[in-house]
């Protein structure tokens, strides 16, 4: 791409939160994705709110409105305005549970996530300043953003097999966007099968960056968290049943419990977890760790787990493989499914029983199980 094409073409990355080091897939693209095109010379904006990250308080100001250079990228922060809490986690819960909702409750749910009216008023005046990129697809600042500039909008959905991407107004949005950008192939079917094209709409697989350029040390991990010698399963990410959390915890104590094996579970990541009685010393909490005790870790793992069924592209799986750790993922995910069968990277479980064999395999087999993490 030429300097002058970068000179005329302004982007803007309208995202719900930004910056270094909040935690998730969609804000990980957001944020290095904008700092890197801005480091290569393009001229590159964020518009996003005062919220400070998923499990900020999405009606509450954590940063300051206004304007401000952050590692060369224009971020320009909006306020967000109370909103009806118990009404939208109302309908979010019916969601959750595939419990259908009426017309009117998709316009609660979708008018009392986030309330940021100021935002939505700059891309109308600005509109036609800029290149719009919208990540991820569900929050109101895509649907209430896209709905304005659809001839503008490049479209990072983030697409989950979900109850929320089957709800009309994003059945509205997504079809009129300009072009998708798209994580994985799979998540690419899932979209074709889910959105109509208005309209000759390109779609492109572009993948997701991941950070190479950094040192880790498996030791330093163990030592810091009094891991010794034992062996390991590492999962890093939100913890949450949306990600599987809890089934990998049940798993995990059953094996435990049935096996006998001496062998650990670690999580890292925000949010609330619950160890169950009994289980502190084989299930180990670190919460939310730096970035480079994640690295350590992945260095120090004797296997990785992604249990989740709902992703796009997983960052933490390329990491762990980065690590050379095998991986351990959940057969209904066709992300990092055909992730592990593209590389022989790992194995992956449906069930308990599954479960159990695979994560057997992978502890008393280290010399294939070494391979299959290299492979990754």
């Amino acid at each position: 791409m030429t300097d002058m094409v970068k000179e005329r073409t302004k982007i803007a990355f309208v995202t719900p939160w930004y910056g270094r080091g909040i935690p998730g897939g969609a804000e990980a693209v957001a944020y290095q994705t904008s700092v890197r095109l801005a480091a290569r010379g393009w001229a590159v904006e964020v518009l996003t709110t005062g919220i400070k990250d998923f499990y900020g308080d999405w009606g509450k100001n954590y940063h300051r409105p206004g304007v401000k250079v952050e590692e060369g990228v224009t971020v320009r922060r909006f306020p967000v305005e109370k909103r009806d809490r118990a009404a939208f986690d109302e309908i979010n819960s019916c969601l959750m549970q595939n419990i259908p909702i009426s017309a009117a409750d998709e316009q609660t749910f979708i008018e009392q996530m986030i309330r940021a009216p100021q935002l939505t008023a700059y891309i109308q005046q600005h509109r036609d300043e800029y290149v719009f990129l919208f990540i991820p697809y569900m929050f109101t600042t895509t649907y209430a953003g896209a709905k304005i500039v659809p001839e503008r909008t490049v479209l990072i959905p983030c697409i989950h097999d979900e109850a929320y991407a089957r709800l009309p107004i994003y059945q509205e949005i997504i079809p009129q966007a300009h072009s998708l950008i798209m994580h994985s192939a799979a998540e690419k079917r899932l979209a074709n099968a889910l959105f109509t094209a208005a309209h000759e709409q390109p779609r492109r697989v572009v993948g997701v960056g991941v950070e190479t350029n950094y040192g880790a040390d498996g030791e330093r991990f163990r030592q810091k968290y009094g891991l010794g010698e034992s062996p390991f399963m590492l999962y890093v990410g939100r913890r949450e049943a949306g990600k599987n959390v809890p089934l990998l915890i049940e798993y995990f104590q059953r094996y435990v419990q049935q096996e006998n094996r001496q062998v650990k579970l670690v999580l890292i990541g925000p949010g609330e977890v619950h160890i169950p009685a009994g289980m502190q010393t084989q299930i180990i909490d670190c919460g939310f760790v730096s970035v480079q005790d994640k690295y350590d870790a992945n260095a120090a793992a004797t296997v990785i787990c992604q249990p989740s069924i709902h992703e796009s592209f997983s960052i933490s799986l390329m990491e762990g493989w980065l690590g050379g750790a095998p991986a351990l993922v959940h057969a209904d995910c066709d992300v990092t499914r055909e992730h592990c069968q593209a590389s022989n990277g790992g194995l992956y479980f449906a069930n308990y029983p599954e479960f159990a064999a695979t994560l057997t395999y992978l502890l008393t087999h280290p010399q294939e199980a070494a391979i299959i993490g290299q492979q990754g």
